[in-house]
Formats: structure tokens, sequence, C-alpha cells
């Protein structure tokens, strides 16, 4: 599984509206690094966040662990809602 897909399972699976979540892979300038970006409804971005950032945070860790499987690269991940 590519790092956008488990990015978009770990999202639909928090999110309320489901067909809302948009993620998508971007370069940086960086080539040891990838940039997801991922788009919520407004309405889910407290679920996939978190209290403090803790949810948003583990997403990131699981993530960047399997990057480190993988590809050994650096993943930035963006959250943002419509």
């Amino acid at each position: 599984m590519d790092l956008v897909t488990l990015t978009e399972e770990l999202v639909k699976a928090l999110a309320v509206n489901k067909d809302m979540v948009s993620v998508k892979e971007f370069e940086s300038d960086d080539p040891d690094t990838i940039i997801i970006q991922v788009m919520i409804d407004n309405n889910d971005m407290g679920r996939v966040i978190g209290k403090g950032g803790k949810v948003a945070n583990s997403i990131r860790t699981i993530v960047q662990a399997s990057s480190y499987l993988k590809d050994n690269k650096r993943v930035k991940i963006n959250i943002d809602s419509f």
C-alpha cells in the first residue's frame, strides 16, 4: 500500500463525510521528502486533528513508519478543510 492510499484510509476511517476526503501527493524541493495534502470537510476537522493534535500526529507517525519501511523518505502531512 502506498503512502497516499494509507493516509486516505486512515482519514476516511475517522471522517463522517467520507466523500469529501481528498488526499494528494505533491513534489517537494527536497528529493528525500514527500508532501501529502489532506482535504476534508470542515465538520470533520475536529475528528481528524483531535484534541491537541493527537490524532493528526498519530496519523503522521503511522505514515512515517510505513515510509521508513519502504522508501526511507521524510513525510509531511498537511491537513486542511474545504
